[in-house]
């Protein structure tokens, strides 16, 4: 099998070269880039499987290339920051990044959030299809549609909303989602699962104003309700 591609977009090249040597000893293909305008341009010529974001960078932010990227890729992105507030966080996560990384990080946090952001965004398995009402997941194809019409959702907000299908009105906890969608739950991170759905939630609602397909339950957590 091919190894998988990884970006690394970080222009303090002591870090960039640590997160490098982490995941080519983990068995990826890595890449650097220190300048922020680069990324685009690099991308659409050879795209990677993956791309680590600094969002501080030179010519253009994080921010602003999560923002440009979403519009004509769905190449799994985590950000990468030395910024704690949750603001930061569920701002990146907002835009469409599928992960974040605080700075410091630990070897083994880097290479974990790696492989579940891969493995829920090129996953092995037999076709399977979901369909409940108007809304049809394919897992083999990705390709999630509401009333036949395709829904663009990132590798999280795909993961999320299949879990919730193939239990529908079963209530998940937050650490159950994340334990089944991410495959790790480290410590303060349940709470970015909220920015996820309620991305998820703004996607479906265009399509469905009048219908209320993702129940928050009080207390207890989230159930797909259709």
């Amino acid at each position: 099998m091919e190894k998988r591609h990884i970006l690394i977009v970080e222009d303090e090249i002591k870090i960039a070269r640590v997160l490098q040597d982490y995941l080519k000893n983990a068995g990826y293909t890595v890449s650097l880039l220190e300048r922020g305008d680069d990324v685009i341009p690099y991308i659409r010529k050879q795209p990677p499987d993956m791309m680590l974001l600094d969002i501080m960078l030179p010519g253009m932010d994080g921010m602003e290339i999560c923002r440009e990227l979403r519009k004509f890729s769905n190449i799994p992105v985590i950000m990468l920051t030395a910024k704690a507030e949750e603001i930061d966080r569920l701002l990146g996560l907002g835009l469409g990044a599928d992960d974040y990384i605080c700075k410091p990080f630990s070897p083994r946090e880097v290479i974990a959030r790696v492989k579940a952001v891969l493995r829920r965004s090129y996953p092995e398995s037999e076709e399977k299809k979901i369909v409940a009402g108007p809304i049809s997941l394919d897992e083999n194809t990705r390709l999630v549609t509401v009333n036949d019409a395709e829904l663009k959702l990132t590798p999280s907000e795909f993961g999320f909303l299949r879990i919730l299908m193939t239990n529908p009105n079963r209530v998940f906890t937050r650490n159950e989602l994340l334990d089944k969608v991410q495959g790790y739950n480290f410590d303060g991170y349940d709470r970015t699962i909220d920015t996820h759905i309620k991305n998820l939630r703004k996607k479906i609602s265009e399509r469905l104003p009048d219908q209320d397909i993702i129940i928050t339950v009080y207390g207890a957590g989230y159930k797909f309700n259709i």
